[in-house]
């Protein structure tokens, strides 16, 4: 079971928009050697929009490699096509990841039957574990928790990844789909309270930079621990709005690229670097977490 504290991982690039993998093989070892419970290899914040199917499944093939067993990774394999999702996955399901995280495909806003008949169908395309993503926000679509309840059965979709930042769909997706189904919050700005409310961990942006602080927090929270948790997570509370005050993963990436954990801070257009504007923003924050920029 995958739970606790999970890293979006940023995908790291060189100036000339190459993937920068001797970088990736770092950002591997600093989450392993600060606790991170597992990788999401090229959800939204690695870009996922950005790189092609062949260089997606080369990034998320070569996260695994470096993990070498040690963490495990979760490989984004979301598409608004179906048939394109389907690809991804069967080509995914060849690197060795423990699980895939697939968005509800988004732009074209299928009806809750579409969503049920995609998620069926991309799962049967494998027999790896697989997690629904929820982000109405990036998507323009909310799968509700009664569309969930439809799928929560079959064999190897095993959780959600709930971007809402509702919490109260905890509660509501528990009692739809059971104790043993995988709830993970998306919200960095709830995800404390998430976990309180009976969630299994976090999938999380702000855990790139602070991986553990986040994973303190995390044990915390699900140790029910609530004054602990409150403590641990007040530092980073700046964070969790300030890495969005433009579009992720363009702040994070800055922010990574500031503390030397990448070589560039590149990131690929249509996405720009982060506006002059956020950066003293972004840098109050982040020494308020406690970290030396």
């Amino acid at each position: 079971m995958i739970n606790g504290s999970i890293v979006a991982l940023i995908t790291p690039m060189n100036s000339d928009g190459s993937v920068d993998f001797a970088s990736l093989e770092s950002l591997v070892e600093f989450h392993i050697a600060n606790g991170t419970d597992a990788i999401v290899a090229v959800g939204t914040t690695g870009e996922s929009a950005t790189l092609p199917m062949k260089e997606h499944i080369n990034v998320v093939a070569k996260t695994v490699e470096y993990a070498k067993g040690r963490i495990p990774v979760i490989g984004g394999n979301g598409a608004n096509a179906t048939a394109e999702a389907i690809e991804l996955t069967q080509a995914l399901s060849a690197t060795g990841v423990a699980a895939m995280l697939g968005v509800t495909p988004y732009y074209n806003k299928p009806t809750p039957k579409g969503l049920v008949a995609h998620y069926k169908a991309v799962a049967a395309a494998t027999d790896i574990p697989q997690i629904l993503y929820n982000v109405p926000g990036r998507t323009a679509l909310d799968m509700k928790p009664e569309t969930v309840a439809e799928l929560c059965d079959v064999a190897n979709i095993i959780g959600i990844k709930e971007a809402t930042g509702d919490v109260s769909r905890v509660a509501r997706l528990r009692e739809l789909c059971g104790p043993d189904f995988l709830l993970y919050s998306g919200d960095d700005a709830t995800a404390r309270e998430f976990l309180l409310a009976g969630g299994d961990g976090v999938i999380s942006v702000a855990n790139n930079i602070v991986p553990a602080q986040f994973k303190k927090m995390c044990a915390l929270a699900l140790a029910k621990d609530i004054d602990g948790s409150f403590a641990a997570d007040e530092p980073m509370r700046g964070l969790y709005s300030t890495l969005f005050c433009e579009a992720n993963p363009i702040p994070v990436k800055w922010a990574a690229h500031r503390m030397g954990l990448i070589k560039d801070g590149f990131i690929r257009l249509p996405l720009t670097e982060l506006s002059e504007s956020c950066h003293g923003l972004l840098l109050d924050a982040m020494k308020k977490a406690g970290l030396e920029v």
